[in-house]
């Protein structure tokens, strides 16, 4: 329907709408409220006398059903209560509603037949209660009274004010375009003879096309004869209403259902008329419908109203069928130690009169009896996180049915640390952990990005194997998504073709002092690399020191091949020996060292060297290897000689060092760690004093060489 027009007339049911049909647009008319429509009837004859030649269903009448938004004014139909007989519309004769030719037209027995009145369109006014029909031509703006005379005044005009129930109405316009605007009463009182008695009335009954139970009743109300000319004055509405036999013209088809070609209303494809409501259980009674319902407002009794109507039954009793678990917030996630609220549903049964069984996938299982789906639902706590399949089953006496839920339960992630080398080598593979606290969190997400690339890697996994083929300082990051929370941790690595390692290790009392966080070993490690630079004279380029986790303290010391602005002077695997040799002189003769605070000063002492690559494995040494292995030794032994008396001095953080952070001893913020020769993985084993090697055992063993790289 393109448009529906709801007829003022004061008769339930009746509607006129615009429909398309074949890309054309025609009017229809109803009398029971949209069951049954049909075309209009077009006028026998035009203004002038004519005969019009209009047969349907080829040819009819068709209207314009706009309706004016002012209520002073009318659009393109109006129609009233108190006139419940009489519609006046603008529209043409043909085939399909158009806007060419317009003319108006109206009806006096509701749309059953009609007449032109005029060729052109205008508005139409009623008064005296729809005694008194103005009209106003919408070029000229000329007015006409009509009684059912018409009488032509020449007023110009703009607006009207009238009242339905008065006899005269106010025009504000003007007499010509170049006049004031003047402000016109109209009082049509005096065409009138006296005010309207019984006699001049007439009844007039109702009717569709003869039909004349409309909407289920029988109505007959009073019109004016058309030869009075006396004044309505107050509306007395329908003289009698009685009630009609029913009849299948009173019933529409019910949901579900379509009228066929036969006039029969059958089961649409899609609807199942045996499958029940939800809410019907076993010992209660449903309205099983007949296909058909009594169309709303129709006063209809007795007739076929029995048959077409639905019988009560009784609810009977079902196998449990469309089971399916559901949770209270309609979510597959759910957080670890708190409640998760499952509701079990069904299309066909009932749950209140079915043995329900529950595993929630965590090793417990529990029955339910007398269960609705519409109370609180099964509550459940997951102490565990994991993905859990959760099943149900609902079983009674003539069935069972079953249904799975898989559930992601997880638990706050909140904290995200990379681990990987410092230093690696060119085009050697590099395995990167993603560390996280807690460690079991449930089902994540890990995004990589690796230097400048535009496309991340998503994995499952939290460990990646790669190669860098290219030298420098390169950055990893990670991001791990657990549900709405995404974490990331940033680091970098420095590859190069090239480069030797050498372990570093501490006095004893730096020990004392030593908190094992992170933030604490990152000043550490620019205080030695500081110191280093200052002691040797060596570019900080060259230098990179990372002080690894657990006790005794430690630290990692990488001898880099930096090149230069311009790319080309870069430091070969000969500058690199000298480079390591100046360094291991100058810890040699303990010229390394820095102050912790006032009266603690810690020295910085060679452990042992590697180089990356290394070519040659045999163990056979040269005596450039074995005048290193001794420097050590004699460093080590140097050391505890000279430490072994020393005392331990109280608590305090780095003071006076400049760039260092006061820490707090914080055991929760410490980080799961790994130690290799060059890692940046944040694990170390402690090491009890009683097994380090005495000096002695340190000249009889060898330098232990430890390959990194091809």
């Amino acid at each position: 329907l393109s448009r529906l027009y709801e007829n003022r007339t004061g008769i339930k049911g009746m509607f006129l709408a615009n429909k398309k049909i074949d890309n054309q647009v025609k009017t229809f008319i109803t009398y029971n409220k949209g069951r049954d429509w049909s075309l209009l009837q077009a006028p026998n004859t035009d203004l002038r006398g004519n005969p019009v030649h209009c047969l349907l269903p080829y040819c009819s009448l068709h209207l314009h059903l706009k309706v004016s938004e002012n209520p002073y004014t009318s659009g393109n139909i109006a129609s009233r209560d108190t006139a419940p007989s009489i519609i006046v519309a603008s529209g043409n004769i043909g085939t399909e509603l158009s806007d060419k030719d317009i003319s108006m037209f109206v009806s006096s027995d509701a749309g059953n037949t009609w007449r032109q009145i005029f060729e052109e369109e205008h508005s139409v006014l009623y008064l005296d209660q729809g005694g008194v029909l103005v009209a106003m031509k919408h070029t000229s703006l000329n007015l006409w009274v009509t009684v059912p005379l018409s009488v032509p005044d020449s007023v110009w005009c703009y607006l009207l004010l009238y009242a339905v129930s008065a006899v005269f109405c106010r025009v504000f316009g003007h007499f010509s375009h170049r006049s004031e605007w003047q402000l016109v009463k109209v009082d049509y009182k005096s065409i009138f003879d006296r005010r309207c008695e019984e006699e001049d009335y007439r009844p007039w009954q109702l009717h569709s096309q003869g039909e004349a139970c409309i909407m289920g009743a029988k109505r007959i109300y009073r019109k004016r004869k058309s030869e009075k000319k006396c004044m309505q004055g107050k509306y007395a509405g329908a003289m009698t209403s009685e009630p009609c036999v029913c009849t299948e013209a009173d019933f529409d088809c019910d949901y579900g259902y379509e009228r066929h070609s036969n006039g029969q209303c059958l089961p649409a494809f899609w609807y199942n008329p045996s499958s029940l409501s939800k809410d019907c259980r076993l010992g209660q009674s449903y309205l099983n419908s007949t296909g058909y319902r009594k169309v709303v407002s129709n006063n209809c009794t007795d007739g076929v109203r029995e048959r077409y109507t639905a019988k009560p039954q009784q609810c009977p009793g079902k196998a449990p069928q469309g089971l399916r678990i559901i949770t209270s917030d309609g979510k597959l996630t759910a957080e670890q130690g708190h409640n998760v609220t499952f509701l079990v549903q069904l299309e066909e049964g009932d749950l209140q009169r079915s043995l329900i069984q529950v595993d929630f996938g965590d090793g417990i299982a529990m029955s339910y009896a007398n269960l609705s789906s519409t109370e609180d639902g099964i509550k459940h706590i997951y102490q565990n996180v994991g993905i859990f399949r959760v099943t149900v089953m609902v079983e009674n006496s003539l069935g069972s049915d079953n249904a799975v839920l898989y559930l992601h339960v997880t638990c706050p992630l909140e904290h995200v640390h990379l681990a990987l080398p410092f230093v690696t080598t060119k085009n050697k593979e590099v395995n990167a952990t993603a560390v996280l606290w807690p460690s079991q969190v449930g089902t994540l997400t890990y995004v990589w990005w690796f230097g400048n690339n535009t496309e991340p890697l998503i994995t499952l996994e939290g460990s990646i194997t790669f190669t860098f083929s290219v030298e420098g300082m390169n950055t990893i990051t990670v991001q791990v998504s657990a549900g709405s929370t995404i974490l990331q941790d940033t680091k970098t690595i420095a590859v190069y073709e090239q480069f030797q390692s050498l372990r570093l290790s501490f006095s004893p009392n730096l020990d004392d002092y030593n908190p094992d966080i992170p933030e604490w070993r990152r000043d550490i490690s620019r205080v030695v690399k500081r110191a280093l630079v200052e002691a040797t004279g060596i570019s900080s380029k060259h230098i990179l020191v990372a002080v690894l986790p657990g006790l005794p303290s430690s630290a990692e010391l990488f001898i880099l091949p930096y090149r230069d602005a311009t790319r080309e002077n870069k430091r070969t695997s000969a500058d690199l020996e000298q480079i390591s040799e100046r360094l291991i002189q100058k810890l040699n003769q303990n010229l390394v060292h820095f102050e912790l605070k006032p009266g603690v000063r810690i020295l910085v002492h060679a452990a042992h060297l590697t180089t990356a690559p290394l070519v040659d494995l045999t163990p056979s040494h040269s005596g450039s290897a074995m005048l290193m292995l001794l420097s050590v030794v004699f460093v080590g032994l140097a050391v505890f000689v000279i430490y072994k008396y020393l005392g331990f001095v109280g608590f305090s953080f780095l003071q006076k060092i400049p760039g260092l952070n006061i820490y707090a001893q914080m055991q929760n913020e410490k980080d799961q760690e790994m130690v290799s020769p060059v890692s940046q993985r944040e694990s170390i084993p402690n090491i009890p004093q009683s097994e380090l090697m005495s000096p002695e055992q340190l000249v009889d063993e060898k330098l232990e060489v430890q390959p990194i790289g091809k």
